[in-house]
């Protein structure tokens, strides 16, 4: 599922930044200070190690209960229907936290176990039909968010305004052709082009695998910037959250990728 909460304006929002926010990582500039900030200063404040180890808290949880998951899936028996109920109440979750946002330390892990449960099912069930694809898309996600975050780190890619726009309105698109053809699947019509292992089919799968890998560095920026503006320190675990759910969309993306190569 693309990413609603690590956007600028979600980002913004969420720190209570206001109207008076910079809307984009071009139009920041430090605050002027009169000198290094004090310990007590700086103790409610975002920081990058802050969210750096909320980020690892969620990940761990979401880890441990992928196993859960991942067992709770008879073998042979397909997706099971507890996987829908527990993608909506994720969805639900995701939304509350999108507009409460000081909750992010309560609802944020509460999210990464239901999560970690979803991709666990979902990862049994691919690996019965094509053995060995999870490790293959572990790697392959790994390896993507190295790529990325290295491209980010040395400037090799820029976050403009004209980014933000574009990648914003294909994850918006795409939220909604999925959205809609989950609507679809209730009424029993299928979306061929989503699981369809045609040339068209495999072309979605990689422009929407590389638009979960291009969102990282909006997601990368967000959490920079907003780390150097000094943002509340709930942010930590809604940046950490954010983070989380783009990592999860790129590897169902090429978990669903790699399924139709190993079709073909």
């Amino acid at each position: 599922m693309p990413n609603p909460v690590l956007n600028d304006k979600a980002f913004r929002e969420a720190s209570g930044a206001g109207w008076a926010a910079p809307d984009s990582a071009t139009q920041y500039r430090a605050g002027i200070t009169d000198g290094p900030s004090s310990p007590m200063a700086s103790a409610g404040r975002m920081t990058m190690s802050g969210t750096m180890t909320a980020t690892g808290v969620l990940f761990a949880l979401l880890l441990a209960a992928s196993v859960f998951g991942w067992n709770a899936v008879k073998t042979g028996t397909g997706f099971p229907a507890w996987i829908l109920g527990a993608i909506l109440g994720g969805f639900v979750l995701s939304m509350v936290l999108r507009f409460k946002p000081k909750m992010a330390m309560v609802i944020a892990p509460i999210y990464a176990l239901i999560e970690g449960l979803v991709v666990g099912g979902i990862s049994k069930v691919y690996n019965e039909a094509y053995n060995g694809i999870v490790f293959q898309a572990v790697g392959a996600t790994l390896g993507v968010f190295a790529i990325m975050l290295t491209l980010f780190a040395t400037r090799i890619i820029k976050v403009t305004d004209r980014m933000r726009r574009v990648v914003g309105a294909a994850t918006g698109g795409l939220m909604l052709f999925y959205l809609v053809s989950i609507v679809l699947h209730l009424f029993k019509v299928d979306v061929p082009l989503i699981n369809s292992a045609s040339g068209f089919g495999i072309l979605f799968s990689v422009l929407a695998a590389g638009l979960a890998a291009w969102h990282l560095t909006l997601d990368f920026d967000n959490i920079e910037k907003w780390t150097k503006a000094g943002s509340p320190k709930y942010m930590e675990w809604y940046a950490g959250f954010g983070l989380m759910v783009t990592v999860v969309w790129l590897y169902l993306e090429l978990l669903r990728l790699l399924s139709k190569l190993n079709r073909r």
